[in-house]
């Protein structure tokens, strides 16, 4: 068997049927007020369906300001609990993990979208953002919790922290962002402190079998390779997640800081010490044989996007023929429709990656 058909347990008692993330990928194919759509629910419960043995959300904002995306998932009021666990409940009912995503856009929430200014960390001058207080950092913190705790009573079997590409909790981890002078800036640990205080709310009120894991981006948007190492191994050997989801936009390349590299970014952090947690990349991941490459690197599991949105069914094609080959692009709006993509969908990735998108 190989090792992506292999099971892969989880500290926190579940575990997943194969090593297949579906990835969670901006679609703008909800409601304006952040419920559930039927477009949203049928693209996601076709990746469950197709095999895959942890389906993923979109990002679901926590706040109402945290929107970054028209027609996005929201989970930060109980109004959205009854279309979430209709989507737990068809998730799970193909034997694939339901995880949730939490996820505040911050400086990058557009203020035509959001109706008042975006907040960030600190002041910035590019974006129109302004700082959050104290008190309303403490109050992220807890709406984050509040989310995670919302996801549990929908009945997902966990949640993801997003604290990866440029929105608000990797604001707070930019030093070229957050020039806070209180607890929540400066050194490298007051600044990701904000996401020590979450996973820590996370667990004190959801029950010890609910699923914690953490997205991170260790390069672009201020992030340095050196601190992402060392929260990465924090966060592992602490004990304090499940699961770390480093997204890589290639899981191949080199680091872009000279003194990295001569490896893969992949490596750098299959090298650490994982304690009990489990270590899965995104990023180009596109074929069987990229998929193995990433697993022979000596990840836990493989997140695919692109590939998930080519062939709904990945997993099980793979588990037919593992040398399979994928739906190439550029794809037609036909197939795209045909894989569970809405209008909406199709639209927004035909007009953001054109090269995606065929006639």
């Amino acid at each position: 068997m190989s090792d992506l058909l292999a099971p892969l347990s989880f500290s926190c008692g579940q575990s997943m049927k194969n090593r297949f993330m579906l990835a969670p990928l901006t679609n703008c194919q909800s409601h304006e007020d952040g419920t559930l759509s039927e477009e949203e629910f049928r693209w996601l419960t076709m990746r469950a369906e197709g095999g895959f043995g942890l389906t993923m959300t979109c990002a679901a904002h926590v706040q109402e300001i945290g929107k970054g995306f028209p027609g996005q998932l929201g989970i930060w009021k109980d109004d959205h609990v009854a279309g979430l666990s209709r989507l737990a409940s068809a998730i799970r009912s193909h034997d694939s993990l339901a995880i949730a995503q939490l996820h505040h856009a911050g400086m990058r929430s557009p203020a035509e979208l959001i109706g008042t200014t975006p907040v960030c960390p600190s002041d910035n001058e590019k974006t129109g953002a302004r700082a959050l207080s104290l008190d309303e950092t403490k109050q992220l913190v807890e709406d984050f919790i509040e989310a995670a705790v919302r996801a549990e009573k929908a009945g997902f079997d966990g949640v993801e922290i997003h604290g990866a590409h440029s929105y608000i909790l990797c604001q707070f981890f930019a030093a070229t962002i957050n020039v806070r002078e209180d607890e929540y800036g400066g050194d490298v640990n007051n600044r990701f402190r904000i996401l020590f205080e979450i996973i820590d709310g996370v667990r004190a009120r959801c029950n010890e079998h609910f699923m914690l894991g953490v997205r991170l981006s260790p390069e672009r948007f201020g992030m340095q390779l050196s601190e992402v190492l060392h929260i990465a191994q924090r966060l592992m050997h602490e004990g304090r997640i499940d699961f770390l989801d480093m997204s890589l936009w290639d899981a191949f390349k080199e680091p872009i800081e000279e003194e990295f590299q001569g490896k893969s970014l992949m490596s750098h952090f299959a090298e650490l010490e994982r304690g009990n947690a489990c270590l899965g990349v995104a990023g180009n991941i596109r074929t069987p044989e990229q998929a193995k490459e990433a697993m022979n690197a000596g990840v836990d599991w493989v997140m695919l996007g692109r590939a998930a949105m080519l062939n709904h069914d990945f997993p099980l094609l793979y588990q037919a023929n593992d040398s399979f080959a994928p739906t190439e692009i550029p794809a037609s709006r036909q197939h795209l429709a045909r894989e569970g993509m809405s209008p909406k969908f199709i639209d927004y990735f035909s007009t953001n990656w054109p090269e995606f998108v065929g006639d």
